[in-house]
């Protein structure tokens, strides 16, 4: 048994724990049967968001100069897991939905703005993001909605449709259309104040019903020429893409890594199920194929969790290079939670999809769990943004020994310095210290038992200067949207050796004592993530049974099975 790393789960993720209380007491107004009840209704679950409203959620998503509490985005994602391991749809429609709207103006907003913002979500009120069109999708330069000049402002007119909580958010920062030219200036961002609108220039438009996520309330507004005034604008006319680009690679980060609590969840379902199940005269958890899948998945869940903590701790140590870290983690980590549940699945077997009983919870998980791989941005925007930016990270970084990263960059316990949200850059500019280590972690001192892993780093190292000088030959020309697949095959290269990287560098710097200080799931994430195009057969036995062994402890003793292992009212 190993004990979590203090200081990588702040306290209040414990509180709010205690406060939403055990998932399997029926008694609980929170708990799973009354989660499953609201989503049979396609409601948002009531007692839970009367309960966040009184422990104040919101200022989870406020800067402290503001009187909230967003001080580091990795214990905001912790926080969050406390939501999203029961309920994805209130952990969306409560709170993350607020969040994406609210760090535009934490980056490009005036002090007044900042503050009426501020004031809205500590009250515990809502503010919406209407940037997307159906027509245009994650194509925000496409969008048609447009604000017109006019003597005392601006106009409003368009349609913003499947929205987060407009029909009840008491704000709204809208991507509008401020010229006509196309072009990186043609738009701007708008915060509209709902309260203070022209009712008679809105109409509400019909809520969309959706697969998963039922709960949240997705709707649509059309604007018929609202009036807005001048400092209705965030930053300069002109900036609207730039600040979201900017701004988003925040919720990028962020938004994933709070979704592993949906994976830590399910896991915990399937282990409860198979551990009751007899097959063959013994439980289903002796069996060895079952075995290897429980495994896999939690060591899955432990590569995602440590991509997600070393993205969002690069938001605040490395923010000129967190375009490409945070477009990586919500590529790889959405694939690694999507394909690990799809693993569950298979052994829960037809107990998966039922919708009573003790296994229900697990059917609505795996459809809320759904839209990680397209919401907010899709993962094939992910390697969009990212393709461009491959030939200059192999000019600058992979091909030139000595790039550093901050040691605290991996070191999960240590404090970090307060976002720099004026420093978010829209291009790493060749600069990537993640991948750039793996030339000096062989230059690192390693023990004689851990000679397989420095095997494997050297031969990461080598696949980097193989794949610097594959990216370094592309011309701007085969970069654009309409790229070849196997060049779209190459930011999915890219991300792998990445996220081995910061395993590698996260077990390396992981606390004595700690289950991440064990080599075991080490060996296991780079054993899942080995090269090649098809899925790896079973880790060592003695791998195996490392992590089979601490996995079933943490559910013995009722802790998380990601990288906190904090204790979990279950």
């Amino acid at each position: 048994m190993t004990t979590a790393t203090t200081g990588l789960a702040p306290k209040r993720a414990d509180e709010l724990e205690h406060l939403l209380g055990s998932l399997a007491d029926p008694a609980n107004p929170t708990g799973a049967p009354a989660i499953l009840a609201a989503d049979e209704r396609a409601e948002t679950l009531a007692a839970g968001e009367s309960l966040l409203h009184s422990y104040g959620l919101n200022a989870e998503f406020v800067p402290p100069e503001l009187g909230g509490r967003l001080e580091r985005a990795d214990h905001l994602a912790e926080v969050m897991r406390a939501l999203y391991r029961r309920d994805p749809a209130l952990g969306l429609g409560y709170g993350a939905s607020s969040l994406i709207a609210s760090v535009t103006l934490w980056t490009a907003g005036a002090t007044p703005q900042q503050k009426h913002a501020a004031r809205l979500l500590l009250d515990g009120r809502r503010i919406a993001i209407a940037f997307h069109e159906l027509a245009h999708g994650n194509d925000m330069a496409g969008t048609e909605f447009e604000a017109t000049a006019a003597p005392d402002g601006l106009r409003l007119s368009g349609r913003k449709e499947v929205v987060t909580n407009i029909a009840r958010a008491d704000a709204m920062v809208v991507l509008a259309r401020t010229d006509p030219r196309p072009g990186p200036r043609s738009h701007s961002l708008v915060l509209v104040d709902r309260a203070s609108a022209d009712s008679a220039r809105l109409t509400d438009l019909p809520r969309f019903g959706t697969v998963g996520m039922r709960g949240v309330q997705l709707g649509g507004l059309c604007f018929n020429e609202l009036p807005v005034p001048p400092s209705a604008v965030l930053g300069p006319v002109g900036s609207g893409l730039e600040t979201a680009l900017k701004a988003l690679q925040i919720t990028r980060t962020v938004l994933p890594a709070m979704a592993t609590g949906i994976l830590d969840t399910g896991l915990r379902l399937t282990v409860d199920h198979l551990t009751r199940r007899t097959l063959y005269g013994g439980p289903a958890t002796t069996l060895p194929h079952v075995r290897s899948v429980l495994a896999d998945v939690f060591a899955d869940l432990l590569r995602a969790e440590a991509l997600g903590a070393v993205g969002a701790r690069a938001l605040h140590l490395l923010p000129g290079a967190a375009s490409v870290y945070a477009s990586a983690v919500k590529f790889e980590v959405s694939r690694l939670l999507l394909e690990a549940m799809d693993r569950l699945a298979e052994l829960l077997g037809a107990h998966f999809y039922l919708r009573e009983g003790p296994t229900a919870l697990f059917q609505k998980l795996l459809r809320d769990l759904a839209p990680v791989g397209f919401g907010h941005i899709a993962r094939a925007a992910c390697q969009m943004s990212l393709l461009p930016q491959l030939p200059l990270l192999a000019r600058r970084t992979w091909d030139r020994p000595g790039t550093r990263a901050p040691a605290d960059l991996y070191a999960l316990a240590e404090p970090l310095p307060p976002l720099p949200y004026d420093r978010l850059a829209l291009h790493a500019a060749g600069r990537d210290p993640i991948a750039g280590s793996l030339h000096t972690l062989l230059d690192a001192p390693w023990a004689p038992e851990h000679a397989d892993l420095r095997d494997i780093v050297a031969a990461d190292r080598a696949e980097l200067a193989e794949l610097a000088s594959m990216c370094g030959q592309l011309t701007p020309v085969e970069l654009g949207f309409d790229a070849r697949p196997e060049y779209y095959d190459l930011v999915t290269q890219y991300v792998r050796l990445l996220s081995r990287t910061a395993c590698v560098q996260v077990w390396r710097h992981a606390e004595p004592g700690n289950f991440l200080a064990d080599p075991a799931w080490l060996r296991s994430a780079l054993h899942r993530s080995a090269r090649g195009p098809h899925r790896p057969g079973p880790a060592p036995a003695q791998v195996e049974d490392a992590l089979l062994t601490e996995l079933l402890d943490r559910r013995d003793t009722g802790r998380s099975f990601g990288l906190t292992a904090r204790p979990l009212a279950v």
